[in-house]
């Protein structure tokens, strides 16, 4: 494995020490170390996320242990201490792709805002800059930006269709979300499981006429034959008639909100 250490780089308000190779020639890595630092959290952490879903991430593609590959030369030259070596469980580094895919479980705003910020200025700069082609640099950034600006809308347009009430507006939203990310209008297909009262008591270990009770006292059915997060008025046929009743069907949201009920009570 060859690395070269490039020393300390800042992009934005963010220091870290740059890292080419062990991903493939000029590919550019990170260190956990220096991740944690710039997301304000702490290895140990990060270290367990990556653990956690470690076979996401693919050994030599996305993600590389230096406590395995036993190069103490590249070690020290990344600033670690034998203490430090000999106390870690693993020392892992991440390319660009691995990078991503720890953002994924993140999650969060401000971890996308600083993933566009290395992407466009660490990570995708080198080969252009190695050139000194300043068309070619002004180029990529600005396709990088425009791409990073079309999946930010895109998130924000699936955070607001999760927020919307009414489920044909939500498949609306969702189609634009699409459109920025293919550049075709397509209606996704939205299918919640739903729950009966009785099979929430089932699952919380009550009875159906409490659950009614509870959703009741929670005010989380909707108006009459709408619908709301938490579930929908749905027309059922009566166990004592030929006669259709309303029933209110219950989403997950809902499900959760009476078991969190329960959970205080």
């Amino acid at each position: 494995m060859k690395l070269k250490v490039l020393g300390q780089e800042k992009i934005a308000q963010y220091e870290f020490t740059g890292i080419e190779g062990g991903f493939g020639e000029n590919k550019r890595a990170m260190l956990v170390k220096d991740i944690a630092a710039i997301h304000g959290s702490t290895v140990k952490r990060i270290n367990e996320l990556i653990n956690r879903n470690r076979p996401r991430f693919l050994t030599g593609i996305d993600i590389l242990d230096l406590k395995i590959e036993k190069s103490m030369v590249v070690l020290n030259d990344l600033k670690f201490s034998k203490i430090e070596v000999n106390n870690a469980n693993n020392i892992y580094m991440l390319s660009e792709r691995g990078y991503a895919k720890l953002l994924k479980i993140l999650e969060d705003d401000t971890a996308w805002e600083i993933y566009d910020e290395l992407v466009d200025n660490y990570f995708n700069m080198r080969q252009a800059i190695k050139a000194d082609n300043k068309a070619l640099v002004a180029n990529k950034r600005l396709a990088i930006m425009e791409e990073n600006a079309k999946t930010r809308k895109a998130n924000l347009l699936y955070k607001i269709a999760m927020a919307t009430e009414s489920q044909s507006s939500a498949q609306s939203i969702l189609a634009l979300a699409a459109k920025e990310l293919t550049g075709e209008m397509t209606i996704p297909f939205m299918k919640r499981k739903e729950y009966s009262a009785t099979e929430v008591g089932e699952k919380l270990g009550i009875s159906a006429q409490k659950v009614g009770k509870i959703a009741n006292q929670l005010g989380i059915k909707a108006e009459q034959p709408g619908q709301n997060r938490f579930g929908r008025w749905a027309n059922s046929k009566s166990r004592y008639s030929d006669k259709e009743v309303a029933q209110w069907l219950y989403y997950q949201a809902g499900v959760n909100k009476i078991a969190e009920f329960l959970r205080e009570g």
